[in-house]
């Protein structure tokens, strides 16, 4: 669905129990006409609107806003994606890590489960602050996997048309990075879409991006019950992207905030670039040098702090740092919120700037910090996207099922139940023109490899 402030695209539950008793479906159908959002209306993942509740009255939709009823829209529930699974493939090869896979589901055989390989037979694995640990050591996602699991935090491309309603995260909406310390950012250069700096002086001007305005930095999804988000974790492998024009003798900059820790990504306009660590007491040190070509116009900047890895891309230049794999390689503080700061001196120009976390793994019952999993032969450990409300291998409670009164341990996908490799979205929801009653025309934007484990 939509926002129908801001206009970003984002998916929203199905909930089949829900639709099953509003419209009478049988099981596994979708309903195939317009339906209510049910039964909590979602939140913009990147303005932070919350939808309006739709209700039925005289067979009419309709939404009421403080004394105010206006006409209600239904929204279109479209089937779930159809994806190509390669069912032999792990008859030759074995799984890797980070695949997205097809299985039997251990307690219920006869349903199939789509999650993503977490680990294989023989590894200790530990859920960790989000993060997933191999026999101790962090386990980094490939980069094409991890491009794939950047979720939206703010994006400053997509602006709301009614700020003043009272539905973003509980209040009006306004831009959530704000000046701080005497900063001059213009935050609102040409419309609200550019920040720029023009600042003679020498100084560096920053801007924090505020989540008490903004969306936070909580482990939440657009298609949960945004009534839990308060209950989730805080993630702080964070993402800063733009596209960022620097001046003459000018210079630009993000600092992401860590356990406590600020780091910093630099890049000046002679060409060189900087990842630095910033002390408590404002001293910089240096992790890791490069040079890129500024020249004229914008080019692509992100700076990324993910699984213990610092990363600084400007245009085709990239410069990386390793905080180390240990647990407490980057740091022990975890309850320290993160921090988000642009920074810049002299001239600058910012488009398309936005904020992205990274996936976020809850803990379950098991495979934990305190409890490690050790995995034994052909036993696997897979995890759902969506951590917050996958049923999966950190929380199926009783033992798996197998053949002639056979049980596999709690949280084990077993190799014989393994059906394959889901490797392309080939048929993603679909389009009907007027009122046709088949949906024949597939969302061609939807249609994407998926990335695995290389």
């Amino acid at each position: 669905m939509r926002c129908q402030q801001c206009g970003y695209r984002y998916d929203y539950d199905f909930l089949q129990h829900v639709y099953q008793e509003l419209y009478n479906v049988p099981p596994n159908v979708t309903p195939s006409r317009e339906v209510l959002i049910a039964p909590t209306p979602p939140r913009c993942p990147s303005c932070g609107y919350q939808e309006p509740a739709v209700q039925i009255s005289g067979g009419k939709p309709y939404i009421s806003r403080g004394d105010k009823v206006q006409p209600g829209k239904l929204q279109t529930v479209f089937k779930g994606d159809q994806i190509f699974v390669l069912k032999c493939i792990y008859q030759f090869f074995e799984p890797k890590r980070w695949d997205v896979i097809v299985f039997k589901n251990p307690q219920e055989p006869q349903i199939n489960y789509i999650k993503r390989l977490i680990a294989r037979p023989g590894e200790t694995v530990q859920l960790i602050d989000g993060d997933v640990y191999i026999d101790g050591q962090i386990a980094r996602k490939p980069d094409a996997v991890q491009e794939e699991l950047w979720m939206v935090v703010y994006d400053n491309d997509y602006q709301p048309v009614l700020p003043a309603e009272t539905r973003f995260n509980g209040h009006s909406w306004r831009q959530p990075f704000e000046n701080r310390l005497g900063g001059t950012w213009d935050l609102a250069a040409d419309g609200p879409f550019v920040f720029t700096l023009d600042d003679a002086g020498g100084a560096v001007s920053r801007a924090r991006y505020n989540t008490a305005v903004g969306n936070g930095f909580r482990a939440t999804y657009a298609y949960d019950d945004p009534a839990h988000y308060g209950q989730l974790p805080v993630c702080s492998d964070l993402m800063v992207r733009c596209y960022a024009q620097i001046g003459d003798e000018s210079a630009f900059g993000v600092r992401l905030g860590k356990y406590g820790i600020a780091y910093e990504g630099w890049v000046y306009a002679d060409g060189r670039t900087a990842i630095l660590r910033i002390s408590p007491e404002g001293t910089a040190e240096t992790l890791a040098e490069g040079l890129a070509d500024v020249g004229a116009g914008a080019k692509l900047f992100r700076f990324a702090n993910a699984d213990h890895l610092l990363r600084l891309e400007y245009g085709d230049a990239q410069i990386t740092y390793d905080l180390g794999l240990a647990p407490d390689a980057a740091g022990t503080d975890r309850h320290i919120e993160p921090v988000v700061e642009l920074a810049g001196r002299g001239v600058v120009q910012l488009r398309h700037i936005g904020l992205y976390r990274d996936i976020h793994y809850l803990e379950g019952y098991r495979a934990t910090e305190a409890e490690p999993l050790t995995l034994g032969k052909d036993e696997f450990f897979a995890c759902g996207d969506n951590s917050p409300a996958s049923s999966d291998s950190r929380l199926w409670r009783g033992p798996g099922i197998g053949n002639n009164g056979l049980e596999y341990p709690p949280g084990i996908v077993p190799r014989g139940y393994l059906v394959g490799k889901a490797v392309f979205v080939h048929w993603p929801g679909g389009w009907r023109l007027g009122q046709e009653p088949l949906r024949w025309i597939p969302a061609p934007d939807g249609m994407k490899f998926i990335y695995g484990g290389k």
